[in-house]
């Protein structure tokens, strides 16, 4: 285990972030090759970190203790061949694992628990199979899932979409139980092209599924609904939301159990096919199945003045919405990250950051990722602006999916930390830039060190504590993962 300090620097970052030396500290290696392999990190249960990894056809996990050193390894050796959409629910005193085998044409999905040690309490449990198309399995024939903020209610789920129409399949489990307690099939047909978001299930185990449809060549939605579920019935009770002339790209839900609400937010247009023009912003009442509240927020001039010189109308258009987060005051945040992918017909490999870990393959066009500025919007409950500020931002890779690009995202109440790669050196470093309650940004770094430091996976990273993150890590063929405490 080793152990680094922040620069002098990155004890200046305050504003609701701890003036103390920040520290990091890495985990021993494990062989791991991003080829094959997968990673996750879990979270802290009984007090000790879990984080699982796999390789080829072998699946693990691996517990630390505070200071990161190496406590166990237990092989998943339950898990079939083939498994994948792996996806964990940490409790605090066990896990529950999620999985998906694929066998020729069928897809099972599998639900386990385990104990506090990472051992399997009983036989998995068979939730479904279905059968993939014929010339293979497209994303939408895979299982999701939606868990409730107490984590006591579990939905698994298939929302097939096919032209107009949407087909429903649900389970409800009973976690404590392992079982199957309710079954929901279900139809939906919409006016144009349909596309759904992703679930979310309140404490009272009542679902609701975001329905929208697609039109224009910017995708913009012109129909949205709320599908609602509630937990004693097997019935859709549908919501229309109507933004009179406009177009909303891309919503994003948030659900609020404290105030019984689900909030809803994207940019949006007053053209099909226009440009991003300001924030579309309302609220769902679980309760009453009402849309209340609902905005449209133009951008102002001056946010369009801090786009670095870019064509101000289309400032906004390469923007997406990462993250929407609720203050208690009822008023609301959105983050949101410049996204896009070029490509270009002459291939250089090894060019860039990161180029090392994918062979070089001499294609006639190469894939080319880019994640720049991350955009933070603040607005009260009365769906006015307060503020907006931007954290500064450019990464580029090549044929990599932007693996060691984008950001994770610490909350500690008081402020939000966005901890990142900085490619702007001739070797990338650590970039955490924390953005304070009244939208200041105050920025440190973490000294590269050597050659043989890691490369870390922020966008694989997650809050493990009020005010730790643990971070995947990799050399070559090796991974290790790093907890900052703040």
């Amino acid at each position: 285990m080793r152990l680094y300090s922040f620069l002098l620097s990155f004890l200046l970052i305050v504003s609701g972030l701890p003036s103390q030396a920040q520290r990091v500290m890495y985990s021993d290696y494990n062989p791991f090759d991003l080829r094959n392999g997968s990673v996750a990190v879990i979270g802290k249960i009984n007090g000790s970190l879990f984080t699982f990894r796999s390789s080829g056809k072998e699946y693990f996990l691996d517990t630390y203790n505070d200071s990161m050193d190496h406590i166990a390894t237990i092989v998943l050796d339950f898990f079939p061949d083939k498994t994948s959409n792996i996806r964990f629910i940490s409790y605090t005193d066990r896990m529950l694992v999620l999985y998906q085998q694929q066998s020729g044409t069928r897809i099972t999905q599998y639900a386990a628990m385990l104990d506090s040690r990472g051992i399997l309490i009983k036989n998995p449990l068979k939730v479904d199979e279905k059968r993939s198309g014929f010339f293979g399995s497209s994303d939408n024939e895979f299982f999701s899932s939606a868990v409730s903020e107490d984590k006591r209610n579990l939905v698994i789920y298939r929302a097939d979409t096919k032209g107009k129409s949407l087909n429903f399949d649900g389970y409800w489990l009973d976690v404590d139980k392992m079982k199957i307690i309710k079954r929901a099939k279900l139809k939906y047909k919409a006016g144009n092209t349909l596309d759904c978001g992703q679930a979310l299930l309140n404490n009272n185990g009542d679902f609701f599924l975001p329905a929208y449809t697609i039109i224009g060549s910017r995708s913009y939605t012109d129909e949205y609904a709320m599908l609602t579920i509630k937990h004693d019935e097997s019935v859709f009770r549908v919501t229309e939301l109507a933004f009179e002339d406009h177009y909303m790209e891309y919503p994003f839900q948030k659900i609020n159990n404290q105030n019984g609400n689900i909030y809803v937010a994207s940019f949006y247009s007053t053209e099909k096919n226009g440009n991003n023009e300001g924030v579309a912003a309302a609220t769902f009442n679980m309760n009453t199945l009402t849309f209340d509240d609902k905005a449209a927020i133009p951008f102002e001039d001056e946010m369009r003045g801090d786009t670095k010189g870019k064509r101000r109308e289309r400032a906004f258009n390469l923007f997406r919405i990462n993250q929407l987060i609720i203050k208690n005051d009822g008023g609301f945040l959105v983050a949101a990250e410049e996204y896009y992918m070029t490509t270009q017909s002459a291939y250089m490999p090894g060019v860039g950051f990161y180029s090392y870990y994918f062979s070089p393959v001499m294609a006639q066009t190469v894939r080319e990722y880019h994640y720049n500025d991350i955009l933070v919007l603040s607005y009260n409950a009365a769906k006015k602006e307060e503020w907006h500020t931007f954290v500064r931002k450019e990464q580029y890779s090549q044929e990599d999916g932007g693996m060691f690009s984008s950001y994770t995202l610490l909350n500690t109440g008081g402020a939000l930390g966005f901890l990142f790669n900085d490619f702007n050196s001739r070797r990338s470093r650590i970039e955490l830039s924390s953005v304070a309650a009244d939208g200041s940004v105050n920025t440190g770094f973490m000294d590269s060190g050597s050659d043989t430091d890691p490369d870390w996976v922020p966008r694989e990273g997650k809050q493990v504590d009020s005010r730790e993150i643990v971070i995947p890590c990799l050399r070559k063929k090796q991974i290790c993962f790093a907890k900052i405490v703040l």
